[in-house]
């Protein structure tokens, strides 16, 4: 998670971008979880 919050912090990722790394159903092989993505963005992840 450290490599996605320093990416989204240097605006690497837009939060839009980030939800690609997010674990779903239809994307089992995403990097981090939902509520890892509020955590860095604070926007629930949708």
């Amino acid at each position: 998670m450290r490599f996605w919050q320093l990416a989204y912090q240097w605006k690497w990722v837009t939060a839009e971008q980030l939800k690609g790394a997010v674990k779903t159903d239809t994307n089992p092989f995403g990097e981090i979880t939902a509520a890892e993505y509020k955590d860095i963005t604070g926007v629930d992840f949708m």
